[in-house]
């Protein structure tokens, strides 16, 4: 190989090895970036600096802690609803608020009553009868008692009289004494008679009095009253036919039937309601009792409210509603602001408040992109993205706190502008 030729293989390798270098330095001198053209169209958000919450979300409904049940009677024949009223009405205190039939009873009612006048009235003939009896047997008595009298006065006669007249004046004597004694045993008798005679029949009618206040209390029952002020919020009928093919079993109304024991309507006492809801379980362990929340009520949507956890279960429950089943855990917020419009039933979402940073770098959850195992964002630098690696110090729902890698005021990409978009 000649002079030249090894002097122009050095030249070739030397400049190899300078853009080699540059090119090292040029990745190295951008914070390792990569620069790429801003592409048109590319949404960018700003790296801003405040405070860091991060919450869980949560969906359920509200309920009373305290409320009176209206149940219906367990009574014999049908429960028929003839009378209710929906759900949000305002009621009085003894107010009829679930009328059942009472036709059937107020039939077996009239039924008793008849019964008992019935006894009542035999009550009265068997005492008229012992009145009677008793009236002859003492005529009879007094009249026996004289003819012993007269006997023994024709006895006193004996002396003057023959013996076979006196022998049958003693007899007459015997005669009449043992008639009284009959008559007198008769007497004791009849009044007992008539006596067992009138206590069976105060029996019977205590028995048919028995019925008829029975009777009266299962029709007073069937009226379901308001035992304080308050406002009805009617119940699920579980065992209506509509629902079994899904969805959830519809409210009691005019015309269903319910069973003896049926929660039919209740009177919530409204400064004990409640969010009753649920969260997953990987959520479970970021909530405590006392965490904070924000609370939006649907029929309410002028007004945030604020809340704290109250309570949580401490077993999970098998979700059912939906496919695969989940297992969540029921959790239970306090509202800690009064609105007389907050009504149990209304459905409601919250935001737990489970992390709070007062001051820190945030930006958006959809500007930090993964690229081979590290956290990056694509800064905009006037007409391009640099591709800078980041440090995630905590992550949100919608927001990340930025350890390091982010200034605020800075603009990152929403978007990898390394990707080309597919072309319509």
């Amino acid at each position: 190989m000649t002079l030249s030729e090894q002097l122009q293989r050095f030249r070739s390798r030397k400049a190899f090895l300078v853009l080699s270098g540059a090119g090292v330095l040029l990745l190295a001198g951008g914070g390792l970036a990569f620069r790429r053209s801003a592409a048109p169209g590319v949404p960018t958000a700003e790296v801003r600096r405040g405070e860091f919450v991060d919450y869980v979300q949560v969906r359920g409904s509200i309920k009373a802690l305290k409320s009176i049940q209206l149940i219906a009677p367990s009574v014999e024949g049908d429960l028929q609803i003839v009378k209710l009223p929906p759900t949000g009405t305002m009621v009085k205190k003894d107010e009829v608020v679930v009328q059942f039939d009472t036709s059937n009873l107020q039939r077996t009612l009239e039924q008793k009553q008849s019964d008992l006048k019935t006894a009542t009235a035999e009550i009265e003939r068997v005492r008229a009868d012992a009145r009677l009896s008793h009236e002859q047997r003492a005529t009879d008595l007094q009249q026996a008692s004289y003819n012993v009298e007269r006997a023994k006065l024709d006895t006193s006669k004996n002396e003057i009289l023959s013996d076979i007249e006196g022998a049958q004046t003693r007899l007459k004597l015997d005669d009449a004494e043992q008639k009284l004694k009959e008559l007198q045993q008769k007497q004791v008798s009849g009044e007992t008679s008539a006596g067992a005679d009138i206590a069976g029949k105060k029996g019977k009618a205590e028995k048919a009095r028995f019925d008829v206040h029975r009777t009266e209390r299962q029709v007073a029952s069937l009226s379901l009253r308001a035992p304080a002020d308050g406002l009805v919020t009617i119940m699920p009928n579980f065992r209506a036919q509509n629902w079994m093919s899904g969805g959830s079993p519809p409210n009691f109304k005019p015309g269903d039937r319910a069973w003896g024991g049926a929660i039919v309507a209740e009177l919530p006492d409204l400064s004990t309601v409640r969010i009753s809801t649920r969260v997953d379980e990987s959520d479970r362990g970021r909530i405590a009792a006392g965490q904070k929340a924000i609370v939006r009520i649907d029929a309410v949507p002028d007004k945030e409210f604020q809340a704290v956890v109250a309570e949580i279960s401490p077993l999970a429950k098998v979700d059912y509603s939906s496919w695969p089943f989940t297992k969540n855990f029921d959790i239970v917020l306090e509202i800690q602001d009064a609105d007389s419009r907050i009504r149990p039933g209304m459905s409601a979402g919250g935001r737990i408040v489970v992390n709070k940073v007062e001051d820190g770098v945030l930006v958006s959850a959809a500007a930090i992109f993964v690229r081979n195992g590290q956290s990056v964002a694509y800064v905009m630098h006037g007409s391009s993205f640099e591709e800078r690696t980041v440090q995630v110090g905590r992550r949100g729902k919608d927001e990340l706190l930025i350890s390091s890698g982010l200034k605020p005021g800075e603009k990152v990409a929403l978007q990898d502008p390394t990707q080309e978009k597919p072309k319509r």
